[in-house]
């Protein structure tokens, strides 16, 4: 069962370590390529206007409480976030910094190209779309092991801490930020809920449908 998943799988064409500057060209079209679902799924659910991540909403949150901007807000969290990995043995690598490149180059395609749907129930369902597209490239770009995100390294270094099950380290990450920002006055939408909760499940799935495929 994906829920119940623990450990990132190790395909062939995993890194043997994060922190390498010459990996495999496999390894790295499969980290690019995870990256680049993972930002188009991001960019739609931007785009599905049903509402933003729960990470936007907590940063949206500490903006209405300290008067930075948004953007300044989300780079310090991140940077937050790099400080915890310390004490959870996270090291990082060329996956860490193609994160955020490839991420926001993908965000900014989809708001140019991409329509925002028109009725409420069509925006749902892109909001879906986009939780599982987030899910699918993240259990990919992992898999490389060629270094996390912030967020997933933190979800990865909670869950070998805890021993809990992926889907619930991540689940429990993405509804407290959630929680938290509402309480600072951030806005919650359908679109935040649907990826608070369903985020965890879809990178669980995500995980289990490339171990499965390429073992």
């Amino acid at each position: 069962m994906f829920l119940k998943i623990k450990n990132i799988p190790k395909v062939s064409w995993s890194s043997e370590k994060p922190l390498n500057l010459k990996p495999r060209i496999s390894t790295f079209f499969f980290l690019s390529f995870g990256l680049v679902l993972f930002g188009l799924g991001e960019g739609l659910l931007i785009v599905s206007a049903a509402g933003a991540s729960p990470w936007t909403v907590f940063a949206q949150g500490i903006y209405l409480n300290v008067g930075l901007s948004v953007g300044i807000i989300t780079i310090l969290v991140s940077v937050a976030v790099l400080v915890l990995w310390l004490p959870l043995n996270q090291k990082p690598g060329i996956g860490t910094i193609l994160n955020a490149l490839i991420i926001g180059l993908m965000i900014d395609i989809c708001i140019k190209f991409v329509p925002t749907p028109e009725n409420y129930i069509s925006q749902l369902f892109l909001a879906i779309i986009a939780v599982l597209t987030v899910g699918l490239g993240g259990g990919i770009y992992l898999v490389a092991n060629l270094g996390a995100g912030p967020r997933d390294g933190l979800m990865i270094g909670l869950q070998k801490k805890t021993s809990l099950p992926i889907a619930t380290v991540r689940a429990t990450l993405e509804i407290t930020v959630m929680s938290i920002g509402w309480y600072l006055g951030g806005t919650v939408g359908f679109g935040t809920l649907i990826f608070a909760f369903g985020i965890g499940p879809a990178v669980a799935l995500g995980l289990f449908i490339v171990g499965k495929s390429f073992n």
